[in-house]
């Protein structure tokens, strides 16, 4: 969600290059307000969606970069007839042709960071700000000449507490970049400790990794040992509530884990936000990549539902 940093930095030093910003959208849009694409005379670099939308930004971006470094358009495009879509919606960009001189805000740019952008004498002027600024976006009208707007980079990624490292773990580890997940991955065997990402925590202390879990935390238990997975889930239970709690297993694993909470004393509202079976109900194979893929959907739903 942030590559474009790291494309910028290395592409627009090297050749020209346009830089496709979504400002904003209203209505049905293929995308939101913060993607982005680079185009060159030869090639495009990530994508704003919808079909002939991008088609058609496209030659605007490659229209730009006969025109000095710096250089910027602001473009509302319907998503109706007179692009073959029946969307229904709105789409604003800004298309500028990136001047290499003047990128001096990447080195501090990051995901989360809050990039303020002021279009000024023909030019597109950035900075990054610590704190909140107190400038409109670029919903409403138009941006012209002279306005100035605030945006944070990237979107928020949920933090993913996973225990487990073996098939399932993997799978899920597989298929979580690109996501807006950040995974946080524990395992107690050594035997994991090459697998890039997986820290390996002593078994006596695995519960202090579930406590420090922010609270918009998806902590998912998929461990080799019941017993453990028993911990950690009442663990999980015990502190204060994150947006998911997920235990991988069957029913009959699930009421015996119950069981055993209701007797430690873990009371009825904690004991409702597990989740066991894991997963989007009515995928039923049992690979550790339909599971995992069944899991992280179940994951995505959290942004609709809370």
């Amino acid at each position: 969600m942030t590559d474009w940093l790291h494309i910028l930095r290395e592409l627009a030093p090297r050749e020209p290059t346009a830089l496709v910003s979504v400002l904003a959208t209203e209505g049905s849009a293929p995308r939101g307000p913060g993607t982005r694409m680079l185009v060159t005379a030869h090639g495009e670099y990530g994508t704003i969606g919808g079909g002939a939308l991008e088609f058609r930004v496209i030659e605007q971006a490659r229209a730009i970069l006969a025109h000095p470094p710096g250089t910027w358009r602001v473009q509302d495009y319907p998503l109706g007839p007179l692009l073959g879509q029946c969307c229904g919606g709105r789409v604003r960009v800004l298309v500028e042709h990136v001047d290499p001189d003047r990128l001096g805000w990447l080195d501090e740019a990051g995901e989360g960071r809050l990039l303020v952008s002021h279009l000024h004498e023909g030019q597109v002027f950035r900075q990054i700000e610590d704190g909140p600024v107190a400038l409109p976006s670029a919903r409403g009208d138009r941006p012209r000449e002279g306005a100035r707007f605030a945006e944070l980079i990237g979107r928020h990624r949920r933090p993913l507490y996973l225990f487990g490292a073996g098939h399932v773990g993997q799978a899920i580890a597989r298929h979580a970049p690109g996501l807006p997940l950040r995974l946080c991955w524990f395992d107690t065997r050594p035997v994991f400790e090459t697998i890039e990402g997986v820290a390996i925590v002593p078994e006596a202390a695995v519960e202090d990794c579930v406590a420090e879990a922010p609270d918009d935390s998806a902590i998912v238990i998929l461990t080799h040992d019941h017993a453990l997975d028993y911990r950690l889930t009442k663990a999980a239970l015990s502190r204060p509530p994150v947006a998911f709690t997920g235990l991988i297993g069957s029913q009959t694993k699930r009421a015996r884990f119950l069981s055993r909470l209701t007797s430690d004393g873990v009371d009825e509202a904690a004991r409702a936000r597990l989740t066991c079976p894991i997963g989007l109900p009515g995928i039923t194979g049992k690979e550790p990549d339909v599971i995992a893929v069944a899991l992280i959907a179940q994951l995505l739903q959290l942004d609709r539902t809370g």
